[in-house]
């Protein structure tokens, strides 16, 4: 399979790499051109998250794939590769497909089994589509993950728990203040993540919520949603010294929240304690605010001990949900075999028939007065001598294409029959059809 991937995640990298290595929605369209028009790179995808950076390609070189990726990462954010290459993986070919198939169903998550994922590869394959940088390969692989992840939800039990970062978020607000009624919260960002958090702290017993959002009609509906109170985004630092608990999620590429900020709100609350997680990559609060008393910064990173302790009962669903994705795998790969053997087979045919075509006519023109029938009768041997030469290396090419060996037969049945711009047609005809 000429499948790469080449990314980090939360696993590989801190905080600190992941958000210099951010792609922002507005550029994925530019970053997905440059990548598939000046690197080695025929089809790409690119997912940004809070969590991971990866880039799926296809190429008929893979090697050569994976380093020029590496590349463009280190061009495009203007970082040097030896600074990025200890926190980079690759997977490639089959490890590449149960990597997208994982990923996709949230078993490659920080929060596992946790749905958002999903709704963000989706996304990622959304901006290729619109770039065409989404060929055959792509579109089949991103479809089939799509597919593996709905499979997964229904056959198994592992997003039946409410858990995810936002949630993570309120537990961890739980073991600061103890209990949060009484509590007020402010959200920065009306995002998704918000959204989870703000049913969450509902849950848990918060009496108010202020929300504020760029887009203040955003911030309109959801306040309403919640019975909350919205506010200008501009407005809401004066806001802060009325709220316990700080939720920041915004794409703001720098600190909107500083120390000088909340020294004020501190002094405006007589030094009463103020929890701030920030879930925003890149991240929205300073993190020297936590060096004031009683201001206690988390970043997305200082959630995954929360994470964990809400994993557990999630570990015997991800068992089955992995044999899902082996089973898979073995789907997708015989059809990207048969991107393969079956044009070479028709190719196979065509080469043939037109060679005893030929043959027939100049057999045919060395004959004054042939009949019809005669004519009917060359023509149905040559039929049948053309499909006892095809049947078995038709049998033997479809039979042992998906073996080991199936690509070195593929190979040597190319080279035999001197097939390669027979077949070159047949799969362009191909790539149209579908």
């Amino acid at each position: 399979m000429n499948i790469v991937i080449v990314g980090l995640n939360h696993r590989t990298a801190p905080i600190e790499i992941r958000e210099k290595l951010c792609f922002p929605a507005e550029v994925v369209g530019a970053a997905l051109k440059s990548l598939t028009n000046d690197y080695a790179v025929n089809e790409a995808v690119i997912i940004s998250t809070c969590n991971r950076v990866e880039i799926i390609g296809v190429s008929d070189n893979m090697e050569k794939c994976a380093w020029d990726t590496k590349r463009f990462l280190s061009d495009y954010h203007s970082i040097p590769l030896e600074e990025l290459d200890e926190h980079l993986y690759v997977h490639t070919g089959a490890d590449a497909v149960k990597h997208t198939f994982r990923v996709a169903a949230g078993l490659d998550s920080m929060v596992l089994g946790e749905p958002q994922i999903l709704g963000q590869v989706k996304d990622a394959y959304g901006h290729a589509v619109n770039n065409n940088t989404a060929g055959i390969i792509i579109n089949k692989l991103s479809h089939k993950a799509f597919s593996v992840a709905k499979r997964i939800r229904t056959e198994t039990k592992i997003g039946a728990s409410a858990v995810s970062i936002s949630f993570a978020a309120v537990e961890l607000a739980k073991k600061i203040f103890g209990e949060l009624s009484n509590k007020t919260a402010m959200l920065v960002g009306a995002g998704e993540m918000a959204e989870l958090a703000a049913k969450h702290l509902l849950k848990s017993g918060v009496k108010k919520i202020f929300v504020a959002n760029r887009t203040y009609e955003r911030a309109v509906n959801m306040a309403r949603e919640f019975d909350g109170t919205p506010i200008m985004f501009r407005e809401f630092p004066h806001h802060m010294k009325e709220v316990d608990i700080i939720i920041a999620s915004t794409a703001a590429p720098k600190f909107i929240i500083s120390p000088d900020d909340i020294a004020e709100a501190m002094n405006e609350r007589k030094n009463k304690p103020m929890f701030f997680i920030d879930i925003s990559v890149p991240r929205n609060i300073d993190p020297l605010v936590n060096n004031l008393d009683n201001a206690y910064v988390y970043d997305i990173d200082d959630l995954q001990g929360v994470v964990e302790a809400n994993m557990r009962e999630r570990k015997n669903e991800a068992k089955e949900a992995e044999a899902i994705v082996l089973s898979e795998i073995e789907s997708f790969h015989r059809w990207v075999k048969s991107l393969d053997v079956v044009p070479t087979i028709i190719a196979l045919r065509q080469n043939l028939e037109r060679i005893g075509k030929n043959e027939l006519e100049r057999v045919v023109a060395e004959f004054e007065n042939i009949t019809d029938k005669e004519r009917k009768a060359l023509s149905s041997m040559t039929t049948a001598i053309i499909n006892k030469v095809l049947h078995a290396p038709i049998m033997h090419l479809k039979k042992e294409s998906n073996g080991v060996d199936g690509d070195r037969l593929i190979d040597v049945t190319r080279r035999l029959f001197d097939l390669e711009d027979e077949e070159a047609i047949v799969k362009s005809k191909k790539v149209n059809e579908d």
